[in-house]
This record gives C-alpha cells, structure tokens and sequence, in this order.
C-alpha cells in the first residue's frame, strides 16, 4: 500500500523520542524524524513489513550520521556542552504522575562520552528493547558487534555515570535545602547537602560567562554557587522551582535566564547542571 501520513504520524512522538535520547538535542531530533518521513514517502511496498521497526532502522542510521558530525562540532564548542533540556513548572506531588516521559540530563551527559556506535546500539537495546539483529542492521554490522557495542556503552556509562538514586521528593528536600544554605552564604551547612565528590557542569553556549570546565568537588562547588547568588548579575533574577527533564530542579528568570537541575544520591546531591545557553532551553509557557 502507498505511504500514509497518518500512520507515519502515529509513530512520530515515538521516533522523536529515540532521536532525542540518542542526540541530545530536539531541533536535530525532529529534523531526523523529517527525514524519514521523507525516505518513508519514497519507499516501495516490499521495503516495508514492520512499520515501526523499519522506521526505528532509519531513524537510528540517520542519527548515527549526526552523531558522527556533531562530534566535530562539539570539539569546537565554547566551554562544556550540555544538551537541551525541558523546563516545566515543578507542581509539587502531583507532577510526579504528570511529567513527560523525559531523559535527564546526567544520563544525556554521561551518553555523550560513548561512540557514536556505542550510544545508538545502548539506547535502541536497553532503552527501546530493539533486539541486536535490528540494531545491528542500523548500525551496518554484525550481530556479536551490535552486542559488543552496546556492552561497551554500558561499561563505559556505568563507570562514569553519577549517582542518582532519590525520588522527586527526596530532590525537593535536599534542593530546597541547597538553595537556602547558597542564600544564606552557609559553606557550612552546603557541605551538608553536597557529596564529596559532587560535579557542576555550566553551558553558556559562549552567550554568558560561566565555568569552561567542569567543578569537582563539595568546597569548589560551594564556593562557585555562593558566588554566583551574591554576584550582582543575579539582582532582579527570579527563582522558580522547576522539572528540568523530569527532575527537581530551579528556572531563574529575569536579567539572567537559565535552568538548573541535580541529580541526588543518599540524601545529598552528586551533580548540578546548568543551563544557560538560550537556544537550549526549552521552557514551557506556564513558568
């Protein structure tokens, strides 16, 4: 039968969701997700038996070509690079059953360190449950080399993931608690709240000043968030608590725009990224 749009369309939410969770970024995601449409269009009837699995084929093999570029351009981004992020009111409880089923940013951040190869075949198969043949076939290879990549991409995530292992309530508790002790200028009682071994990670995207390179450590961290609060660029800036990609986090609005999500581990927080690059937030209309 002929291509239909409504079918295509049914699987779009689907495939930009892959796309997403393999590029990090939503623009470069739905762009991906057009261009299949536009191969989709072209395809003859015999090319097409599952249409789903046919689709997440092409939609992995076109971002393995993105990925593949968009390293280059990465090497030549000014300061750290986070991917883009959703900001959406934070309603207490109750957002918890209402938030988009969304990737945070630390498992982005830590997807960014594997191959190209490695990311496709671990989201396909661990995220989608795509079986290693299908991958395989995305990724031009054989099927002991689609596990071999995906077992790779495990290993190399496990070893340089950051812990998060908290609810969103426990995020509120310890966030809120963070936010007082950065207002009050208590390095003190942020030690409390910070893991030993706690990372910022700023991206300004070259269109703000912030730390170049990742902050390691509770005193440094500390010590660079209290400066941050009491600095004059953050008079007249607005604190709202947010969901940054489904977690606690906080929306400054104001002179500065930007997000600000953790990740937490046994009642203290282990990463706080930072979003300050405007082209990369993607707020919703309530906040």
């Amino acid at each position: 039968m002929p291509p239909s749009a409504e079918a295509f369309e049914a699987e779009r939410p689907h495939l930009v969701s892959v796309a997403y969770r393999m590029l990090g970024s939503v623009a470069e995601a739905q762009d991906v997700v057009q261009e299949a449409w536009l191969r989709y269009t072209r395809a003859g009837d015999d090319d097409i038996r599952d249409l789903r699995a046919w689709l997440i084929t092409v939609t992995g093999r076109l971002c393995l070509d993105v990925l593949k570029s968009a390293r280059v351009a990465r090497e030549a981004y000014t300061g750290q690079w986070l991917p883009e992020c959703f900001v959406d009111p934070d309603a207490g409880p109750a957002a918890q059953a209402e938030q988009r089923d969304e990737v945070g940013l630390a498992l982005l951040v830590v997807l960014e360190r594997l191959s190209p190869e490695q990311r496709v075949a671990l989201v396909l198969h661990d995220a989608f449950a795509v079986p290693y043949g299908e991958v395989a076939a995305v990724l031009g290879t054989s099927e002991a080399t689609a596990r071999q990549h995906a077992a790779r991409g495990r290993r190399a995530a496990a070893e340089g993931g950051i812990r998060h292992n908290a609810d969103l309530a426990e995020q509120r508790r310890v966030l809120a608690a963070f936010i007082a002790a950065v207002d009050s200028g208590d390095l003190q009682a942020l030690a409390a709240v910070l893991a030993p071994d706690v990372v910022a990670i700023s991206d300004g995207g070259g269109f703000t000043s912030t730390a170049l390179r990742p902050i390691v450590g509770a005193d440094k961290v500390a010590r660079f968030f209290v400066g941050i609060r009491h600095g004059q660029r953050m008079e007249g800036v607005v604190l709202k608590p947010a969901l940054i990609n489904g977690t606690a986090g906080i929306w400054a609005g104001g002179p500065v725009r930007g997000a600000l999500g953790v990740t937490v581990a046994d009642g203290r927080i282990t990463g706080l990224f930072q979003q300050l690059n405007p082209s990369k937030l993607l707020v919703s209309d309530l906040l």
